[in-house]
């Protein structure tokens, strides 16, 4: 751990607006994300464990946009300085 501590060195503003940045967008993304499986579920008249299983599938896709904009976020605003 030593090594690797001295290394790199934690940039808390970049970690800040990280967390902040993921939050907002990642609310928005999962708010998106239920409210199509909702709304497609609802116009194609699924029962209720398709529309849940589809609600499900939605959010599992909205979770891993907000994954992929986090690792976006991170290669932009490091959040470890380089030495």
């Amino acid at each position: 751990m030593g090594h690797w501590s001295m290394a790199h060195k934690l940039n808390t503003r970049n970690l800040i607006t990280i967390v902040s940045v993921t939050i907002l967008v990642g609310a928005e993304i999962l708010g998106v994300a239920l409210a199509f499986g909702w709304a497609i579920g609802g116009l194609l008249e699924l029962p209720p464990l398709w529309l849940n299983g589809l609600i499900g599938l939605s959010i599992a896709l909205g979770a891993y946009g907000v994954w992929v904009f986090y690792r976006h976020a991170v290669r932009v605003e490091p959040i470890f300085d380089r030495p």
